[in-house]
């Protein structure tokens, strides 16, 4: 990823950005601004030479001894790891323990994202994470929990979507180790373009779980010579589970239930009300546009070969 600094003041800015949107960001201290940069580095954002125009987002990151106060008169709900996001039809606020980020809209996007001391790697990823997606959000790329890998036959992007423990990585990993390419392991930015969804990934390398809480992070195009595609047109999604057994079953869902499953992985098309109206209209298309299927997930995934059968029967 190139890194493009300003050189009034080369320490604290660097710009970025991601499917022709321009992103600046900013801190003014040193060390936060360098381990903003190492997380971006591991980012899918597409290189620039030099801005020669005004950023679309401005993403300020700061640390503080006390947090910025939340204003009271704005709706409130849980997120997921004990956060808690306040909003109305223009702000947007989510708090997640020692870090805050403010969303504020306008000709650009402004994202203030505020931590208590100097943050953690996990809690610095998911405050930043949180701040671009939810820019982007405003610009019609919609985030989705999902890996994406692409079927060499017919060249058609295959979404597999599922929480956190649900096989995704696994699941990708099999099918990148058999010749597919792919988009990430883990989360995909979605848009719709001339009334086709297309997906790209969000970050380059794939994280799988090696036991007691630890992951092995790799880029499967420098391991395994795969190819890394910058984007595709989903024409299948698999809504994976855990199943606990030894064998794998694949269900084929009708239009109204993936559009059911969909809403559940994406709780931000209603939640971020300023864009519900279009991340709605996304998924609607989306379901319209790729065959669904839910995936209980067995053991034998990890058989040599089985996962790709699978798909390969299901998919043709």
């Amino acid at each position: 990823m190139e890194v493009i600094q300003v050189f009034d003041r080369p320490a604290s800015r660097v710009f970025y950005s991601v499917a022709g949107r321009l992103l600046f960001i900013e801190s003014i201290d040193r060390e936060l601004r360098n381990l903003i940069v190492d997380l971006f580095a591991g980012w899918q954002l597409t290189p620039v030479s030099f801005p020669d125009r005004s950023p679309d987002i401005r993403i300020s990151f700061s640390c503080e001894e006390t947090l910025p106060s939340i204003p009271g008169d704005l709706n409130q709900f849980e997120i997921a790891e004990g956060g808690k996001c306040y909003t109305d039809s223009a702000r947007l606020y989510l708090a997640l323990g020692n870090a805050l980020v403010q969303i504020e809209g306008g000709s650009s996007v402004a994202v203030q994202v505020s931590f208590v001391g100097r943050p953690g790697p996990a809690l610095l990823a998911r405050a930043a994470s949180f701040a671009v997606c939810a820019a982007l959000r405003r610009y019609g790329l919609f985030d989705l929990h999902s890996a994406g890998v692409v079927e060499p036959e017919s060249a058609k992007g295959v979404l597999i979507v599922g929480p956190s423990g649900s096989g995704k990585s696994t699941l990708a990993l099999q099918l990148v180790r058999s010749g597919w390419s792919y988009l990430s392991d883990d989360e995909l930015l979605l848009s719709l373009e001339r009334g086709v969804v297309e997906a790209r990934g969000f970050r380059s390398f794939f994280a799988v779980s090696t036991g007691a809480s630890l992951k092995h992070c790799f880029e499967p195009e420098v391991v395994f010579g795969s190819k890394l595609m910058t984007q595709a047109i989903p024409g299948f999604l698999l809504f994976t589970n855990l199943n606990g057994d030894t064998r794998s079953e694949l269900n084929k869902l009708t239009q109204a239930e993936t559009m059911t499953h969909l809403l559940r992985a994406c709780p931000w098309a209603t939640y971020d009300r300023s864009i519900a109206g279009a991340n709605l209209e996304l998924l609607s298309t989306l379901a319209r546009q790729a065959r669904g299927f839910a995936l209980s997930a067995g053991s034998d995934l990890l058989e040599p070969r089985f996962a790709q059968r699978l798909l390969n029967d299901a998919l043709s």
